[in-house]
């Protein structure tokens, strides 16, 4: 097992697995402009590697991009699978190379989190990892079900709040996170527990003014992307998880739990040097109203949201036909509360760098 660090180590260990796959190479996108690794796919066709890339279906202010990359893949020969719009967004990230090797990351294939941006991605040979990673890859490029069949496979929104607060409650003695913005009650609860219980909770990054009593402080060295935490110098997360609600239930997102000594130690020490330069995190900048153009974009779950609550008071009925003015206000609950839980991510997101 191996840890990347971003901005130092760069997009060439990127490149080189590229380069050196033999059979296959499976590749998920949220957003990219890395023409080294564009290049590399191409290369790779060229030589009869069957390479697939499943393209999150939008992301902010990037979707002709990714139908243009979607374009260009196609035309190489890359094997091109669009993410479904029944989450909000998809915003995991990783590679698997001849099914053998997983490098799975909390960074995107841009120029701005892997040169400028705190990062890292875990580069893995674990057979269950890329056997999980593989599972996961062919239900959403087949825009099939997905079952989490590996508690150390974290994925949103199916086993990542369960597997995450149970990450937090086995702390004893010392939590290190990395998280652009905590602003889940139910994890902010958590991390209190464990500052009352004698635990050294530090965050680089913010959080919400629920947990103004943790101690937070912001990354003033570089830009901060990365979703990591590091317990008791014995295990550690990375992925694309932030601990707030829509990441952990409404979107998709990857991320792995290691117990490899080296990276979990390496991850410390990158973490002390920048806890080390530090600055007070302040209150998160107060939002402006977003227009009803943007809020549209983010409402992809909204049929998802409506059939899951018309079926729950259908199920209510035991049987009976549920009657029009009942029908009415389940849907008009089930919008209200979508649109609410829409524009909660995006006041979040005015501040999450992307």
């Amino acid at each position: 097992m191996k840890l990347l660090v971003q901005p130092d180590d760069g997009v060439a260990p990127l490149v080189a697995a590229i380069k050196g796959a033999k059979k296959t190479i499976d590749i998920v996108v949220f957003r990219f402009d890395r023409r080294e690794i564009e290049t590399a796919l191409e290369a790779a066709v060229e030589r009869k590697v069957a390479v697939r890339a499943l393209i999150a279906y939008t992301n902010r202010g990037g979707d002709k991009n990714l139908r243009k990359l979607e374009k260009r893949f196609l035309e190489a020969g890359v094997i091109v699978a669009r993410t479904a719009n029944d989450l909000s967004r998809y915003h995991g990230k990783m590679m698997i190379i001849d099914d053998r090797v997983l490098y799975l990351l909390s960074f995107n294939f841009i120029h701005q989190d892997i040169d400028e941006s705190r990062g890292f991605g875990i580069v893995t040979k674990n057979a269950k990892f890329v056997r999980e990673s593989r599972k996961l890859f062919e239900a959403d490029a087949a825009r099939q079900p997905y079952t989490a069949g590996l508690s150390t496979f974290v994925v949103s929104p199916l086993n990542a709040r369960k597997e995450l607060s149970a990450f937090i409650k086995k702390a004893r003695k010392q939590l290190l996170i990395y998280d652009p913005q905590v602003t889940d009650p139910q994890m902010i609860r958590l991390l209190q527990e464990r500052v009352k219980a004698g635990v050294d909770v530090r965050i680089i990054g913010k959080v919400a003014k629920l947990g103004s009593d943790l101690k937070a402080a912001a990354l003033t060295t570089m830009r901060l992307h990365t979703r990591t935490m590091i317990r008791d110098h014995h295990q550690a997360f990375v992925g694309s998880q932030s601990l707030r609600n829509a990441e952990l239930t409404a979107r998709r997102e990857i991320g792995l739990i290691v117990r490899d000594s080296k990276v979990v130690n390496s991850l410390a020490a990158v973490f002390e040097k920048d806890w080390a330069s530090k600055d007070l995190a302040g209150d998160p900048v107060p939002a402006k109203a977003e227009d009803v153009e943007a809020l549209a974009k983010e409402m992809p779950p909204l049929a998802t949201a409506v059939r899951a609550a018309v079926k729950k008071a259908v199920a209510n009925t035991n049987g009976e036909v549920l009657p029009d003015d009942e029908v009415k206000a389940t849907v008009k609950k089930a919008v209200k509360k979508a649109v609410k839980e829409a524009m909660k991510e995006m006041v979040q997101e005015r501040e999450e760098p992307k």
